[in-house]
């Protein structure tokens, strides 16, 4: 029976983890709690392949329970019925640890079905989600179970499953194994800290060996061949979609061209073109504004003619919307002033619109009344001091003249005439 090498070579102790070693590393706490057989409930977060599984099967072992595997997206209340069911019996004699995969996918029904179970002991949870369990589980749950983020595999620590895997593979199938400059690393850095991906990949060069041969020599070519589009993490509903969105107005924020274009390939990579037009649409006002208002048509332009255009041609005025905007000069005060505005209209700071600015059709009729209003174009430098606020907030002040060259040249043209 055909068992994937990912199986085969699944680790049995922690110190054949790869990776982990904030939580699993000597003297590191998820390590102290398995080692001393008394593990409470547990929650993993992390994105696939970084070892939640296997960690959960070590637990078992070391806590001498047995192990039952639910995946949310497939179970049932019915199926936790039938677990809660062997407990007190020679099926789980020591109580039942179960692993519920991608947990976010049950309903509270479903994860209040637990609570009881898990509160006196006799089921060990340890839930495992790609997602932010802070999100997406339950505070009934979260207030009984304890933590773990597991991080991506660093590419260091994936090298070094993908030598074992070759070494396992070349002893199984009695092949001389070599490798190519390259072409192991590109493995260990395309599967995006995947290790079941970076193993898989080794899996499938050794499966497409051709029969007869005695040698094997894995190329980078291959390597290539076998890894494509593998190390893209990216779920257009998911935190990895939203990070993502994050670190590429940051980054343009910043003023870092290469980290913004960076995130922009993610975006280009993965085909969602509407996310990443819309953050760069918004940091053209947000982040650069005044500074230099004509990035904000010019930028409508770039994300227009890509929407037109489409892949791969898309990618030409993105890169240039983006890394213009990261280099362009930068203002928050047009955000600063209207969220300042806003505080007041929400707190009902308001008033009564000034008559010089009412709308004098507003009026009953036949007692129009002379409304006052000083029309500025027929004055000097088109501006004459009247009051624009509403008296309860006349003395309101909430734009402030950001720091670079553009704006301090309105404020200094308009400081000479209403001086």
């Amino acid at each position: 029976m055909y068992q994937p090498l990912a199986d085969e070579l699944r680790p049995t102790t922690l110190d054949e983890v790869y990776g982990q070693d904030e939580i699993l590393g000597e003297g590191k706490m998820l390590r102290r709690m398995i080692e001393s057989g008394k593990v409470p409930n547990l929650i993993f977060y992390g994105p696939s392949g970084t070892g939640k599984t296997t960690v959960a099967n070590i637990i078992a072992d070391a806590t001498q329970r047995t192990l039952y595997k639910l995946n949310a997206t497939t179970a049932s209340t019915a199926d936790i019925k039938e677990i809660v069911s062997q407990l007190d019996t020679l099926l789980a004699p020591n109580g039942v640890l179960l692993y519920l995969d991608e947990i976010q996918s049950f309903n509270k029904k479903q994860q209040q079905t637990l609570l009881e179970h898990i509160e006196n002991g006799k089921i060990t949870l340890i839930a495992s989600t790609t997602e932010n369990p802070y999100f997406y589980v339950f505070n009934a749950i979260l207030s009984r179970s304890t933590v773990f983020e597991f991080k991506p595999i660093t590419p260091e620590a994936a090298l070094r499953a993908v030598q074992r895997a070759v070494n396992y593979m070349a002893g199984k199938t009695g092949l001389s194994v070599t490798a190519e400059d390259g072409a192991l690393e590109y493995i260990a850095t395309s599967c995006g800290g995947d290790i079941r991906k970076a193993i898989n990949a080794v899996e499938a060069l050794f499966i497409a060996a051709r029969p007869g041969d005695a040698a094997l020599t894995l190329t980078l070519e291959d390597a290539k061949a076998v890894t494509q589009r593998s190390a893209m993490r990216y779920d257009r509903e998911g935190d990895n979609h939203y990070d993502c969105l994050s670190a590429l107005m940051k980054s343009i924020r910043g003023s870092d061209p290469d980290a913004a274009i960076h995130y922009l390939a993610r975006f280009l990579e993965a085909g969602d073109l509407p996310a990443c037009c819309r953050r760069i649409l918004c940091s053209a006002c947000e982040d650069i504004g005044l500074a230099y208002p004509l990035a904000i048509p010019i930028v409508k332009a770039c994300v227009d003619s890509a929407l037109q255009l489409g892949m791969p041609e898309a990618r030409l005025p993105l890169a240039d919307a983006v890394i213009f905007l990261a280099t362009a000069p930068k203002s928050n005060s047009g955000v600063m002033a209207i969220d300042k505005a806003l505080s007041d209209v929400r707190a009902g700071r308001l008033g009564d619109f000034p008559r010089e600015l009412q709308n004098v059709h507003a009026d009953s009729f036949g007692q129009e009344r002379e409304q006052g209003y000083l029309y500025p174009h027929n004055f000097p430098n088109h501006w004459v001091r009247q009051q624009y606020l509403p008296d309860l907030i006349k003395d309101a002040h909430y734009y402030e003249y950001g720091d670079n060259k553009i704006e301090q040249a309105a404020k200094h043209y308009w400081d000479e005439i209403k001086k």
